[in-house]
């Protein structure tokens, strides 16, 4: 079943590449022209070269934005299907498709907005190139921070929901979960690296296009795999009483489940 699961959530991340491509171009690449002007302009009021493309920015914004959307949500969907076959029944007692829609909403939540909130997508000409190691760090520091205090909130959930009702322990692993990446943000270091001329609006756009370009992947494999799940796991519930229906005709034959020579029948015999 795992085998399906994740061909399923590599065909729902490869989707989702193709709808964020598009959503990135409408919506993205504008503001990304914009910085690249803005940035260009400073480089030639200071004086500086500009630096060679490696790569042209019609090719960028074509076949490299396609590449990397459509790889990147073959990454997101295949960790997504295995992240279903964990969490599927051990969470919350609900259908595949719930929990495909409520895994995918917590993923968008947990590792991208959370941590977006702290250290938010900047587009060309904000952060100097030699800090983005370090903001990188940082931003996958948080990351990970989310991450780990949603499977702790988690199992928190299911410890308390035998003692307290489900709402109470809902709130309770929500609060914990809001606690830690609250004092993980304050504790962590804020990077701040807008010029001050920099276009407030063009930042705006980027970041919400950024938001809404994860949005879309999430959202895309979240639908497409609770739309296939549910098949899957029929198709597993198919081959588990098929194996059942084997079995029971095999232990019949084995007891006596037919009168044959000798008059045999269950539960005893009897003589002529």
């Amino acid at each position: 079943m795992l085998r399906n699961l994740l061909i399923c959530g590599l065909i729902a991340g490869a989707c989702a590449g193709l709808l964020a491509t598009g959503f990135a171009e409408l919506a993205g690449e504008p503001s990304i022209d914009r910085a690249i002007s803005f940035e260009a302009r400073q480089s030639e009021a200071a004086g500086e070269a500009p630096e060679p493309e490696l790569v042209s920015r019609d090719v960028q914004r074509t076949a490299g934005l396609l590449t990397g959307a459509v790889v990147y949500g073959l990454a997101l969907g295949g960790l997504f299907a295995l992240a279903f076959g964990f969490v599927y029944g051990r969470v919350a007692r609900t259908s595949p498709r719930r929990t495909a829609l409520w895994l995918a909403a917590s993923a968008f939540a947990v590792l991208f907005l959370v941590p977006f909130v702290k250290y938010p997508a900047n587009p060309p000409g904000v952060g100097g190139h030699d800090s983005v190691g370090h903001r990188t760090l940082l931003q996958l520091t948080m990351v990970a921070i989310s991450l780990l205090a949603a499977i702790a909130a988690v199992r928190l959930h299911r410890a308390a929901s035998a003692r307290v009702a489900p709402a109470g322990a809902a709130a309770i692993a929500g609060a914990v979960y809001v606690a830690v990446v609250v004092v993980a943000g304050l504790a962590l270091p804020a990077v701040h690296e807008v010029p001050r001329a920099f276009p407030a609006t063009t930042l705006w756009e980027f970041r919400q296009a950024s938001v809404g370009m994860n949005a879309v992947l999430w959202a895309t494999i979240g639908v497409l795999f609770a739309a296939a799940v549910p098949r899957v796991m029929a198709g597993r519930r198919a081959q588990g009483e098929s194996s059942s229906s084997r079995a029971g005709r095999a232990g019949a034959d084995r007891g006596g489940g037919t009168i044959g020579a000798g008059g045999r029948y269950p539960g005893g015999s009897f003589s002529g």
